[in-house]
């Protein structure tokens, strides 16, 4: 199977298993008639780890990390990991409250050279926002990967801040992959 008919058919998967038709209300107050569920494709075992396995060709030579932005792309980050061996750590939005209250939790990260991973890119605000806790934190960020690209803008706004945003499948890819049975 060459590995463009395994991302073919890894995109049919994902499209059948986490793209749901259904309204969906943005945290900006946007609507969308269709959304991606992440946490189907993390439920699945078999699609996350192809899934993994698809992105791990995705991830720089040079990275030494691994971050997953909670919660969306924790599942992804641990994946991803096994896949490649690398360590990582997972990102909360804020400090937890309590215990550690730590806002990274994992390896070790300080100047490890790394890579951020989430489910989906909308604005690129979340994504840019991670990268200056951790640029902060002492871990140099270049990159971030993804699941899926929707055209709003993310990757021009990473791009004016150093991060390289490196998706697996854009929303056209999602939303025009064959079903099965269809023809090819």
């Amino acid at each position: 199977m060459t590995t463009h008919t395994r991302l073919t058919d890894l995109t049919v998967r994902l499209a059948e298993t986490s793209l749901v038709t259904a309204p969906f209300h943005l945290a900006d107050g946007a609507r969308l008639d269709s959304y991606f569920d992440e946490y189907r494709l993390a439920a699945d075992p078999d699609l996350l780890r192809d899934t993994a396995a698809a992105m791990a060709a995705l991830v720089p030579d040079e990275t030494q990390l691994l971050a997953g932005i909670a919660l969306g792309g924790v599942p992804l980050a641990v994946a991803l990991s096994a896949a490649t061996g690398l360590p990582a750590v997972f990102l909360r939005r804020r400090p937890k409250g309590y215990g550690s209250r730590r806002q990274i939790e994992g390896a070790a990260f300080t100047g490890r050279r790394t890579v951020l991973v989430d489910d989906v890119v909308r604005s690129g605000g979340q994504l840019l926002a991670m990268a200056r806790i951790l640029r902060i934190a002492g871990a140099p960020v270049g990159d971030a990967l993804c699941v899926l690209e929707r055209p709003l803008g993310g990757r021009t706004l990473l791009a004016e801040h150093n991060v390289a945003l490196r998706s697996l499948l854009t929303e056209a890819d999602l939303s025009e992959a064959p079903r099965r049975g269809d023809p090819l």
